[in-house]
């Protein structure tokens, strides 16, 4: 007999998924609830990293799991109010697996981390996989300028830093500020700018981005900027080098603020760099670049993600390999089969965080994309925190692991910074109950 056929692999991994959502509901009833005759996936459970105290609020979360020693890392802005004015410094706590569970270490403040007379925000490491160094980015802001005033202005009060370790964050370097090499003449046409938040990525030919994005000043009369033709476009800082020289990318022509990237590889083993950004304007944009990051073409609204109206709200993407049991059977299957959930054009999949409400920060969901060079072929989200949610970041870990640092709570999402993880089946099993309520 021949092998079996993708649709036969996918059948099979969806009623083991079905037999075990019976099992979960049956035994545990901890994973899913009964509505009326459907199952309903629930919420993952949750462990607080960062909590809100009299006087001290964490904003601003970003996440990275190191392989080597099976850990995470998460990272915090600490401010003395919820005010971005009121930013101090970055803090890290490290999650390690053992037995079974994740341990977290206690609350570390990054002393290096920052420069005399300036608040550290947006933190966003990326780890180099040759070297084994670890780089956290962020941003230095002079005194309590706020980004407001740096726009109405027109003159920028950031700079542009990082510090790294070689022993997975047990010590950090001094404090590097890139600002005047790597943007020199450029912030001349600059408002204001930041990173991220969240994490940066390094791509299969060893090119390392950092999501960033900038206050555009489009317009001058006489050195002085006119506000309304200052816009936010998102773009990235890369290097080549393994994070010895830094580059600017071009900005994406389209309005977008703050971003996260991903790197697609389609079935040929093409490279294509996939931005997510920050919108005003009830969805998300996303932008394709095939250039590795140089520059974006074809910006576009992503329709079925859902934008917040009252500004917006960050977001997290990552990018992570088709599951085995899909890419093994790929040869001779018709890719645009319309009875498959997913297409064969690609050898990765998307996942998406970001609050589901479109009204207000709240319902933080995770979408799946299993056809990632189709903006419409995003999914019904899975709700990991219903109630009030805002900046959250995802990291892959292996073997079709997540985990997800968000800032929720009951009243608001300031009450603290809390971490989950799940698997893709978690996803996968939301998806189909979904679907069946639908």
């Amino acid at each position: 007999m021949g092998r079996p056929s993708i649709n036969s692999y996918y059948q099979w991994i969806k009623c083991a998924l079905m037999l075990r959502i019976f099992i979960q509901h049956s035994i545990m009833g901890n994973t899913t609830s009964k509505t009326g005759s459907q199952l309903i996936a629930m919420e993952p459970k949750k462990t607080t990293v960062f909590k809100q105290t009299c006087g001290v609020t964490y904003r601003i979360p970003a996440l990275i799991y190191l392989r080597e020693d099976q850990s995470y890392l998460a990272f915090a802005e600490k401010r003395s109010s919820p005010c971005d004015s009121d930013a101090k410094i970055i803090v890290m706590r490290k999650g390690t697996l053992l037995k079974g569970s994740i341990q977290w270490s206690p609350s570390r403040e990054l002393l290096s981390a920052c420069l005399p007379g300036h608040r550290t925000m947006n933190p966003c490491p990326v780890y180099e996989r040759n070297s084994k160094t670890l780089f956290l980015f962020f941003i230095c802001i002079q005194s309590k300028t706020s980004e407001h005033h740096q726009i109405m202005t027109g003159r920028n009060a950031a700079r542009l830093c990082y510090v790294s370790s070689k022993d997975n964050g047990l010590t950090w370097s001094k404090v590097t500020d890139l600002t005047d090499g790597v943007i020199g003449k450029k912030v001349r046409k600059w408002a204001t700018f930041a990173v991220g938040p969240g994490h940066g990525i390094q791509m299969e030919n060893g090119r390392l981005v950092i999501p960033a994005y900038v206050y555009y000043i489009h317009c001058k009369c006489v050195c002085i900027p006119f506000p309304c033709t200052i816009q936010p476009h998102a773009f990235s800082f890369y290097s080549d080098d393994r994070g010895e020289t830094w580059h600017v990318g071009q900005i994406i022509q389209r309005k977008s603020c703050e971003c996260e990237m991903a790197e697609i590889i389609n079935r040929d083993g093409k490279s294509h760099l996939y931005c997510n950004a920050r919108n005003t304007r009830g969805h998300r944009v996303e932008a394709l670049s095939e250039t590795n990051g140089n520059s974006f073409d074809k910006p576009r609204l992503a329709p079925k993600l859902v934008e917040q109206s009252r500004g917006g709200c960050q977001g997290s993407v990552i990018g992570f390999p088709v599951p085995e049991y899909i890419s093994e059977d790929q040869d001779g299957v018709n890719k645009d089969d319309a009875n498959l959930p997913f297409s064969l054009d690609t050898q990765t999949w998307l996942l998406f965080s970001h609050p589901t409400n479109k009204r207000n920060r709240s319902d933080l969901g995770v979408y799946l994309n299993r056809s990632p060079l189709h903006t419409l072929r995003w999914e019904h989200p899975w709700i990991i925190h219903s109630g009030p949610s805002g900046y959250s970041d995802l990291a892959y870990c292996e073997q079709d692991h997540f985990a997800c640092l968000m800032e929720c709570g009951k009243q608001s999402e300031l009450e603290e910074i809390a971490f989950v993880d799940f698997h893709l089946t978690d996803v996968i099993e939301a998806i189909d109950d979904k679907l069946k309520i639908s």
